[in-house]
């Protein structure tokens, strides 16, 4: 556990932040709030106890003010297109582990492109997207491979019972449309196409008791941008139940409300992650309760695991090739019920 050790969190106050910083100390960790919202971080560090470091993604001296006598940050601030790279070169420049919980593809695309040499060159460890979009899809497919070295298809389909966006998802995926324009994202034959055409309507059979759903087909997530970094599978492809896509577009949707003392929403979620070589199929799933909640349990295993050495490669590195998936997913079952040992599948 953490025995005291101090770890940045980027966006420590915003609605993920909390949960994050929560789950730290849980864990014996010393959460260092950071940030630019002066106010918003006193709160949270006269609340706890804690000592908060103002810091702007704008100004590189005040990054490094923070993250001094770190062991660790954490980037829990979006929209992530803004602060993924001044917060990793800061990390660089204090020679700590950088995790994220970007969720926007354009983001962890970024990171990968702009960083894997150089952080492999540093013999740095850079986490993006270890999140419940991203992170958990990553893993599960990892440990539905088995011991298959390559497939032909991975699809990571999500059942949410309800999709309740906070401001920063709104926020990033403005961000992401902004940058994306009039087209979406799929990945195909070991490369990205862009699509201008609607994406699929579709129907996916979840495992009971969720049963067979309405879902958008093609809705591009984290998880496509991890999995092929790491894993020989040409096709990629995600999919949403129909309710939660409709919820999160929607401006009348209301941000989540606490249904527990954790703080965590009634929302439940199923993610079914099958992996097919031919005529086989494999599959791997996980569900819980509160997408945004569960995210905390993931980055902090994963912050555990790196500090404890308990990793596999270094660089910009998914979770799924970074950790050994099976285990680390087994770590989170206080928090999520899995079956890696599925049978068939569909859409």
């Amino acid at each position: 556990m953490g025995s005291g050790q101090p770890v940045a969190v980027f966006g420590a106050y915003g609605h993920t932040g909390r949960f994050v910083v929560a789950e730290l100390a849980a864990r014996g960790y010393v959460p260092v709030p950071s940030g630019r919202n002066a106010q918003a971080l006193e709160k949270l560090a006269v609340d706890h106890g804690w000592t908060a470091r103002v810091a702007s993604v704008d100004d590189p001296a005040s990054l490094d003010r923070a993250l001094a006598g770190v062991v660790a940050v954490i980037n829990c601030a979006g929209p992530f297109a803004s602060t993924t790279g001044p917060v990793i070169e800061a990390a660089l420049r204090a020679k700590i582990p950088y995790l994220d919980v970007a969720a926007e593809l354009e983001a962890n695309l970024d990171t990968f492109g702009q960083y894997r040499e150089r952080a492999l060159e540093e013999g740095a460890v850079v986490v993006p997207a270890m999140a419940f979009f991203g992170g958990l899809g990553d893993l599960l497919v990892t440990a539905a491979m088995g011991d298959w070295t390559e497939a032909d298809e991975a699809h990571i389909a999500y059942a949410l019972s309800s999709w309740h966006p906070t401001a920063g998802t709104r926020l990033s995926g403005a961000v992401s449309r902004e940058r994306r324009g009039d087209h979406r994202l799929r990945y195909r034959g070991g490369k990205w196409e862009r699509r201008t055409d609607a994406a699929p309507a579709l129907e996916w059979t979840f495992p009971e008791p969720v049963g067979r759903r309405p879902v958008i087909g093609e809705f591009t997530m984290a998880d496509v941008v991890t999995v092929p970094q790491h894993l020989v599978i040409p096709d990629v492809t995600t999919y949403m139940s129909a309710e939660a896509a409709r919820d999160v577009v929607s401006p009348d949707t209301q941000a989540p409300a606490a249904a527990d003392e954790s703080g965590r929403s009634d929302q439940t979620f199923l993610v079914d992650a099958v992996v097919r070589s031919g005529d086989t199929e494999r599959r791997a799933t996980a569900s819980g309760q509160d997408i945004y909640a569960v995210t905390a349990p993931l980055v902090a295993e994963a912050l555990e695991r790196v500090l404890t050495g308990r990793t596999r490669s270094l660089g910009v590195v998914p979770a799924g090739e970074i950790f050994d998936a099976p285990d680390f997913l087994r770590a989170l079952e206080p928090h999520i019920a899995l079956d890696l040992h599925r049978g068939k599948a569909g859409a």
